[in-house]
């Protein structure tokens, strides 16, 4: 038998993967807006003289839990210096809230979806381009319904169309409950987690999942039920895919270009696909991510941030931007192929 030698890896070094952190990592600068329907923190991050790209979170995240992990990618870069971002957050919401109080009447999610157009006239802004999540998507969505010539376009991430089925309203009502008495149960916490990254993540990123669990401790309960509350009390839509010609003109629907984005195993599935059902073909953009949960913008960043820019550059912006090469090794495992030019529209 032909004898082995022995390599010493001698010039090899290890190094410890960094854990997942909440602290600030970019520059911004924050701005309380006045609302009727109470205050809203903005940070902007970018030079504000480029275009806009407005971002709204989830429940129980803020600015910071649901985008900065995201904006704050390598791969992000060169398309932010073509923007300007303004993450707004629900009143209430961003991290260190003080309580809310008792006779603050929280506003509903048309309200909120209202409370955009007061961000909008602050910064002067003539159109933006709406980033959502979960409650987040809704509140976009409806802003675009009520003020479509300030949207430019909507990138819209586990986005729902409907009401609040049966489920929902049972386990966010349980929720609620413990949350107004200044409990935050793990009856909650499981929630959330679930809400927010689905069972199979749970199971397969114990690392991302204990850094959101660590969160969830620092979550102001009161703040966060009324905002779950509200989201609960969500109205439908009630936009329709027309496909009549004669019809089509005066249907609700969103009528700017949509990019949808779903993960897989994502626990919104079902409501993402509705709500692409019920929005214009040609004009939306359906696109689930393979290998991901409930947030891609945390667990698939890199094919998020190229769904992303391949989106942006159908609509005109970053034409000369090319992919990257950490973004094309992560890209390749998505479910479709991307044309570089324009994302094609895909129907459900």
């Amino acid at each position: 038998m032909e004898k082995r030698t022995e390599i010493e890896l001698t010039s090899i070094e290890t190094i410890d993967p960094k854990p997942r952190s909440f602290a600030h990592t970019c520059l911004m600068q924050e701005e309380n807006i006045e609302t009727p329907y109470g205050n809203l923190l903005v940070a902007i991050q970018g030079d504000r003289t480029k275009q806009p790209i407005l971002t709204f979170h989830d429940i129980g995240l803020n600015h910071i839990t649901c985008f900065q992990g995201f904006f704050s990618y390598p791969d992000m870069q060169p398309i932010l210096k073509h923007f300007c971002v303004y993450h707004v957050n629900a009143p209430g919401q961003q991290e260190g809230a003080m309580t809310l109080k008792p006779e603050f009447v929280y506003p509903t999610i048309d309200q909120l979806a209202e409370s955009i157009q007061y961000v909008v006239d602050h910064f002067h802004m003539k159109t933006f381009i709406g980033f959502g999540v979960g409650a987040g998507a809704n509140v976009l969505a409806r802003y675009e319904l009520a003020h479509h010539e300030h949207v430019d376009s909507l990138i819209l991430v586990n986005p729902t169309a409907a009401k609040s089925g049966w489920i929902e309203w049972g386990y966010q009502k349980m929720n609620s409950w413990y949350l107004f008495s200044g409990q935050l149960t793990s009856f909650t916490e499981e929630y959330l987690l679930w809400h927010w990254f689905g069972k199979k993540t749970r199971w397969n990123n114990h690392d991302l999942i204990h850094t959101y669990s660590e969160y969830i401790k620092s979550i102001n309960p009161q703040n966060l039920a009324l905002f779950i509350e509200s989201y609960l009390k969500r109205t439908d839509l009630g936009i329709v895919r027309e496909m009549d010609p004669m019809r089509k003109v005066s249907a609700r629907t969103i009528r700017c270009r949509s990019l949808i984005l779903v993960g897989d195993d994502s626990p919104h599935m079902e409501d993402v696909v509705e709500m692409n059902g019920r929005m214009l073909p040609e004009e939306t953009d359906f696109l689930k991510i393979a290998d991901c949960g409930g947030m891609p913008l945390e667990e698939q960043p890199g094919k998020t941030c190229e769904a992303f820019r391949l989106f942006l550059q159908g609509m005109g912006y970053v034409p000369s931007l090319v992919q990257t090469h950490s973004a094309a090794a992560e890209f390749n495992q998505l479910t479709r192929p991307m044309d570089p030019q324009m994302l094609a529209p895909m129907t459900c």
